[in-house]
């Protein structure tokens, strides 16, 4: 007896094991699949909604809270499902990409009383990642389109995009899966049909079956192919995150707790600074507070930053640096064809007469390819920090110069942008200012591709994706502007 449960035992743990390969054509699409883990996390909220004797995983309130699996495993289904168990060491980590946001959207979502399961949403769209801007101009983890952000107050100015904001646009995105789950009579797979490809035309795909007296669930109508993809895509993740121990799926270890705190902080923060106190990586510091476009915050009375709750501790002890407000004097701006005194006073905050103060400007004329100093607030704190220029003479060095500016090397060099061992020329001019201006996350850029459409020209394209025309001729190494529907660009957009 004893012997036959073994066997048993064995024939089982064969078949979950089988379960790893299910058959799959070797021509699949794995394009979608995200390989690089992302390494960070979310806001610390209220409580409420979870008791004492719940599990601690995250994966088991998802499960608890959402509608039934009792979609038929077909074809299409089967596909996707075998993508992502081709590697379970990659879908492990494509799983893990969530773990400093997916307590906060679940925490939004049953607050809007939801299904949980509207949390894989992000995985399709974009893996979870806020930096993240498609080829259409859809922008952040939930893919907002700039006309639907507005809708949802998610607001773009030259310091912020709150459809970056993991956090805003999170909010956002629920209240607007809220409306799609009433409008569709709370049917999971036409709200996701209708995020995806628009609610007006989900209504006229429904009123033309209607009328031909067909059913009017998804898989009866009839839609754009990316649609039609993109709820297979869902329910094949659905199922194996449901059914994981079926498949031999290990799910990452995401706890069902805050694991990012949100602090206010007086004044502008250099995102820089910050993460240098706090001892970790800027990229971190930038991926939890994607809606700061710019190497700081806004010049505003209070700046929100959500920070993982570890490091926490640096905000609740005496030695605390940010309990005052932090201000930041100044930035460069290099004049270009169109700019005014009145819009640079507009776009950046402050008054045409302190820009011409600093500055020293008798006129109101400006110079294009001037490069002005712009004072990023009118409060009258502000310290200006003159703007000087360095003449080299004989003897001068990088290092003789560091030292009388009370400048590191490598700061200006990168003012300059020149090379640390550059040898200097008598003559040359030297920028010496606020070395805080130079250190520009902008430059570090991911380059996407984008295919061109009727009525495209350079300028639409440039406010498109928030680049400037320059920008784009150069890495295309266009001699003039013009464009053909179909032609395949490159454009380095801001990685931060």
């Amino acid at each position: 007896m004893e012997r036959q449960l073994l066997i048993n035992k064995l024939f089982i743990l064969l078949m979950l094991c089988s379960c790893q390969n299910l058959p799959v054509n070797e021509t699949t699409d794995k394009s979608f699949i995200q390989n690089e883990p992302l390494q960070v996390k979310v806001e610390e909220i209220n409580d409420d909604i979870f008791e004492e004797n719940i599990p601690v995983n995250i994966w088991e309130i998802i499960k608890r809270n959402s509608s039934p699996q009792n979609q038929d495993i077909n074809e299409e289904i089967l596909l996707y499902m075998n993508i992502h168990l081709q590697d379970s060491e990659k879908f492990n980590k494509y799983l893990s990409d969530s773990y400093y946001f997916l307590y906060f959207v679940i925490n939004e979502l049953d607050n809007a009383n939801l299904p949980h399961e509207f949390a894989l949403i992000p995985y399709i769209e974009s893996n979870y990642d806020p930096f993240s801007i498609s080829s259409s101009g859809a922008v952040g983890m939930w893919q907002f389109m700039p006309r639907t952000g507005r809708l949802y107050n998610l607001d773009k100015t030259w310091w912020n995009e709150d459809r970056h904001d993991p956090f805003r646009s999170t909010s956002a995105a629920v209240g607007y899966i809220k409306y799609l789950y009433n409008r569709f009579d709370q049917d999971v797979l036409l709200t996701l049909a209708a995020y995806n490809a628009g609610p007006s035309l989900l209504d006229r795909r429904i009123n033309k079956n209607l009328r031909k007296g067909y059913e009017k669930d998804f898989w009866s109508l009839e839609l754009p192919s990316q649609t039609r993809n993109y709820i297979p895509k869902y329910l094949a993740l659905k199922e194996l995150i449901f059914n994981s121990e079926k498949y031999g799926v290990l799910l990452p270890d995401i706890p069902n707790k805050p694991v990012v705190h949100k602090i206010s902080i007086p004044g502008q923060v250099e995102v820089l600074t910050l993460s240098e106190y706090l001892d970790m990586k800027p990229e971190l510091l930038y991926k939890l507070n994607a809606g700061y476009t710019k190497w700081a915050s806004a010049p505003k009375d209070e700046s929100i930053f959500y920070i993982p709750t570890k490091e926490y501790e640096f905000f609740i002890n005496d030695v605390n640096i940010f309990k005052e407000s932090n201000q930041i004097n100044w930035i460069s701006h290099v004049v270009e064809s169109g700019d005014s005194l009145w819009a640079l006073a507009s776009k950046y905050d402050t008054e045409v007469r302190i820009i011409k103060e600093i500055n020293l400007l008798k006129k109101d004329i400006l110079s294009i390819d001037d490069t002005l100093l712009i004072p990023l607030s009118k409060t009258k704190s502000n310290n200006f920090i003159p703007y000087e220029m360095h003449i080299v003479s004989e003897g001068d060095t990088l290092w003789q110069l560091s030292q009388k500016y009370n400048l590191s090397v490598s700061d200006l060099a990168k003012m300059n942008s020149i090379d640390e061992r550059s040898y200097l020329k008598l003559g040359q001019q030297l920028t010496i200012g606020n070395k805080n201006i130079h250190r520009n996350i902008e430059s570090k850029k991911r380059t996407i591709l984008y295919s061109v459409k009727q009525g495209d020209n350079l300028y639409k394209i440039s406010e498109l994706f928030d680049v400037s025309i320059k920008s784009i001729k150069e890495i295309n190494d266009f001699k003039d502007n013009k464009l053909m529907p179909g032609q395949i660009i490159k454009i380095a957009i801001r990685a931060f």
